[in-house]
């Protein structure tokens, strides 16, 4: 048997490669990160009036829509009829 210091590895660390790199770290990556950033600042400056102004058709636009789809999501307003009607006919009798 031979000890810890005496065991060789099967492989040779010279030739190791540094480990790849992922695109938005590379320089390619940071160019196209700077590119996104001017381009963003850019369109905002120029487009802002528009933007902005929709912002405000935004809650008259989501009032319907949650109406909607939160009546639609518990049946809508036929569960509201039944139980008048199962109400009036119990104090009826």
């Amino acid at each position: 048997m031979q000890t810890g210091e005496q065991q060789m590895s099967s492989h040779d660390h010279a030739h190791d490669e540094p480990p790849a790199r992922g695109f938005w770290s590379s320089p390619m990556g940071w160019v196209f990160i700077a590119f996104l950033l001017i381009s963003g600042a850019l369109m905002f400056t120029e487009h802002r009036a528009h933007v902005l102004g929709l912002w405000l058709w935004v809650p008259l636009i989501a009032c319907p829509l949650l109406h909607m789809f939160m009546h639609g999501g518990h049946g809508g307003h036929a569960g509201h009829r039944r139980r008048t009607q199962s109400n009036s006919e119990g104090k009826a009798q």
